[in-house]
Formats: structure tokens, C-alpha cells, sequence
């Protein structure tokens, strides 16, 4: 058995067994404008989270979304996390336009981690989809960025409820930890 500790609501992955085969961190970075800049800090720690799953055998997926607002003001924010391939989503949802949903089926990759901006509006909605696509995610918390901090509990909230209708919540440290044992 081997799971991420700490996960709520329930022990990440459900099965059991976190394999690295299996496993893709998904990090999502938001076109946008004028001073709503995710932190750099933000991508450091992406960047070390991607670097520990790639040296446990997983691959790392940066999704560039789209707000609805497609004005000329926007502005791709693509920091460099390490990524091992880079996708442009049409929307708010990672998915959405993309070829990630065939990437990650050709690699079976069907264990996820969510990271990046904006915790509340893009890295969920990439989550919410990737559930109903069938796919177990976690969301690493402290690898992510609310766009209005305020709203980053009820964010958690949404994918904790029901027992995890969109998946688990977890932390680096235990994600490193679980991935250097497995």
C-alpha cells in the first residue's frame, strides 16, 4: 500500500497504490493582464515539486488557460516549471481545447497532481474535469496560488465535500515523502 499522507478526505490514491508510471503533476499557468501576476515563489515550488516527480518517473504537464476575456491585454505567464510538455488550453479549464486529455491517455497517465494560478478558478476547473473524465486527482495546496485568497477555503471545500467529489487535497512534504517510497 502506498498513499500520500495526510490527504483529505480520504487516502490518496483511493487504490492504495501511487504509482509513478501512473503519475503526471499537471501545472496550470493562466494567460493574464495587467497586475494579476502570480507570485514567482508560486513557480519555485512547482518547479521543485515537478523536479521530484520527473526523478520518481513521473512527467510533469504545463497547461497555459485562457480566461473568457481574450482581449489583447492578455499575456501568457508560462514560467518555466520544468515541464516535459507544454499544452495551450482554449479556456478556463485546462482540457478545454487541448490535447492534454490524449497526452496523458497515450502516457497512461491517470494519477494527477494539481498545481499552479489560480487555485480557485483554473487549477479547479482543470480538476473538475479531469474527475469527470475519470482521472484521480490531488491537489497539492501549497503548490498553488488563490487569485483572492478569500476564496481559496471555499475552493478546498468544493473538492473535499461529498467525500471527494473531485478528488483529495494533500501537501508537498508527504507528496515527497510518498514518492521517494514508491
Amino acid at each position: 500500500m502506498s498513499t500520500v499522507a495526510r490527504t483529505t478526505p480520504y487516502p490518496w490514491p483511493w487504490d492504495g497504490r501511487l504509482d509513478p508510471a501512473r503519475l503526471a503533476l499537471v501545472a496550470v499557468s493562466p494567460r493574464t493582464s495587467g497586475e494579476d501576476v502570480p507570485d514567482r515563489e508560486l513557480w519555485q515550488v512547482v518547479r521543485a515539486t515537478a523536479m521530484r516527480v520527473r526523478a520518481a518517473g513521473g512527467v510533469v504537464v504545463q497547461v497555459t488557460t485562457t480566461p473568457p476575456d481574450r482581449s489583447a491585454g492578455h499575456r501568457d505567464l508560462r514560467a518555466d516549471v520544468g515541464a516535459d510538455v507544454v499544452v495551450d488550453a482554449a479556456g478556463v479549464d485546462g482540457f478545454y481545447g487541448s490535447s492534454l486529455d490524449d497526452l496523458l491517455r497515450r502516457g497512461s497517465r491517470d494519477q494527477l497532481l494539481l498545481s499552479g494560478a489560480w487555485l480557485e478558478t483554473s487549477v479547479h476547473s482543470t480538476m473538475r474535469s479531469a474527475n469527470d473524465r475519470g482521472y484521480e486527482c490531488l491537489l497539492v495546496l501549497d503548490a498553488c496560488q488563490p487569485f483572492d485568497a478569500s476564496l481559496a477555503r471555499a475552493a478546498r471545500s468544493q473538492i473535499e465535500m461529498s467525500g471527494g467529489i473531485f478528488g483529495a487535497v494533500g501537501f508537498r512534504a508527504e507528496l515527497h515523502d510518498a514518492l521517494r517510497s514508491a
